[in-house]
């Protein structure tokens, strides 16, 4: 449809756990010319107050980052500074932190799937209104996320902010007495969880793709999550690694006029990290379950190099991606041996460290650089969302400019359609019912439509 004159589509606020934001939409003659996602909330100068403090103290502080994904961040705080200081944890730890992360995996996706996302496909207005059509679903994500806090609660000592993690390990390590529970109600979670992606597999997805590059961690043999080097699948499909140590000189940020989050660039192209991002560079080490679930998921067959490129789809990937998590811990607790010592000790040592881990929204990156006692001189924290603006907007710009030219669409409808493209990606939103406030400026000949507020 030609529009005469210009209308503007305006989101006035963005509630995320990591930050305040606007959308900003303008079309001229039926041409998407700007869609922008403006985060305007202040600065929290994390690596600010990061400087100065002991080696000891990022993982505990950087938890506070975000309390959806606080373990991503102190494990990543974890492995840029044992890096710095030349340590290398034993496989036992190794294995106990990745055990941790599915938990987190596992009640960020069961959130993410049922509550936020789900009720775009089905017509509802929030996880409340699902829950009158769909109360069986919503309980079941609600019986996930407690399986996925559960592991979070008995290794990290509470579900938000956990407080047993520590620097080179834990500061207490489970008995494989206290884990025999958890295996019990992660059995029951793995029905829970192959439900999940039949119910997502049925969703009727809007057409769209992305060129973006693909970058997330890969580690040959597992499914990368708490370690990995960084991968880049190209929109051309070739795939290429570079050491952590590199993050910075390919991944430039920069500043942008509408945000004051920085925003990102991979070799100077746009890039898009998290859950299309894994399955496409690390697919080929989903567990078997996990990969049976993709195909009969209709995303293909990961252990064939299958590539999903269509972000509506993400909220499936997210679902297998659940699944595996939960064969992962099964399999971590059924192998387990109580470790001998908890953590190591990591002696403080002058030099630069980086770390990235798989956040359930993408690839975080960590840098501290420290002096001989310990004290960081430096951090630098690189968070998926950031990363993903990008990416975020050339969806909006896509997705409506081609809804623009399928159909006459009205503002409230275009509107719910660019909400779904900012959903897509789970940016760190703390609350999808109500995250966008909406008032439409209309220009030119259709001036006289100007509405009010729209609430999400």
């Amino acid at each position: 449809m030609t529009h005469q004159g210009s209308r503007v589509l305006y989101v006035g606020a963005l509630s995320r756990v990591e930050g305040e934001g606007s959308l900003h939409l303008r079309v001229h003659d039926g041409t998407v010319t700007e869609a922008t996602l403006d985060i305007y909330e202040p600065p929290r100068f994390f690596e600010a107050f990061l400087r100065g403090r002991a080696h000891t103290e990022p993982p505990d502080i950087t938890a506070r980052v975000c309390g959806i994904c606080p373990v991503a961040y102190q494990l990543s705080a974890c492995a840029a500074i044992e890096d710095a200081c030349g340590v290398h944890v034993d496989r036992s730890i190794r294995e106990l932190r990745r055990l941790l992360y599915c938990g987190e995996w596992i009640e960020s996706h069961a959130l993410h799937i049922h509550l936020l996302h789900a009720p775009d496909f089905l017509g509802r207005s929030g996880a409340i209104d699902l829950a009158r059509t769909h109360r069986a679903e919503v309980e079941r994500g609600l019986r996930l996320k407690q399986a996925g806090n559960a592991l979070l609660e008995l290794l990290g000592g509470r579900a938000i902010h956990p407080v047993n993690v520590r620097l080179g390990g834990f500061h207490r390590a489970p008995t494989r007495a206290e884990l025999r529970p958890l295996a019990e109600q992660l059995r029951r979670a793995q029905d829970d969880a192959w439900a999940t992606v039949l119910w997502a597999a049925g969703f009727d997805f809007p057409e769209a793709h992305t060129d973006a590059d693909f970058l997330a961690l890969a580690a040959p043999g597992p499914y990368a999550i708490e370690s990995g080097a960084p991968a880049v699948l190209t929109s051309a499909g070739s795939l290429t690694g570079f050491p952590v140590d590199d993050f910075t000189q390919r991944v430039r940020e920069e500043q942008v006029p509408h945000s004051t989050a920085l925003h990102s660039r991979l070799d100077g192209r746009r890039h898009l990290t998290g859950p299309l991002a894994r399955f496409a560079i690390s697919g080929r080490w989903l567990s078997r379950t996990a990969a049976q679930a993709a195909r009969e998921a209709g995303l293909g067959d990961p252990y064939k190099g299958a590539v999903c490129r269509n972000p509506f789809r993400s909220v499936l990937v997210r679902a297998v991606e659940m699944l595996y998590a939960i064969d992962e811990a099964l399999r971590i607790i059924d192998t387990y041996e109580r470790p001998s010592r908890p953590y190591m000790q990591v002696p403080p040592a002058a030099g630069t460290g980086h770390g990235a881990t798989e956040a359930p929204r993408g690839l975080l990156y960590h840098r501290y650089s420290l002096d001989a006692e310990g004290t960081v001189t430096d951090a630098l924290l690189v968070p998926p969302t950031a990363q993903n603006q990008g990416a975020i907007e050339d969806d909006l710009r896509r997705t409506a400019q081609a809804a623009l030219h399928r159909r006459d669409i009205g503002d409230a409808e275009l509107t719910d359609l660019c909400e779904r493209v900012i959903r897509n990606h789970d940016p760190c939103i703390s609350c999808s019912a109500h995250f966008l406030d909406l008032t439409i400026v209309r220009t030119g000949a259709h001036a006289d439509r100007t509405s009010g507020g729209h609430d999400a």
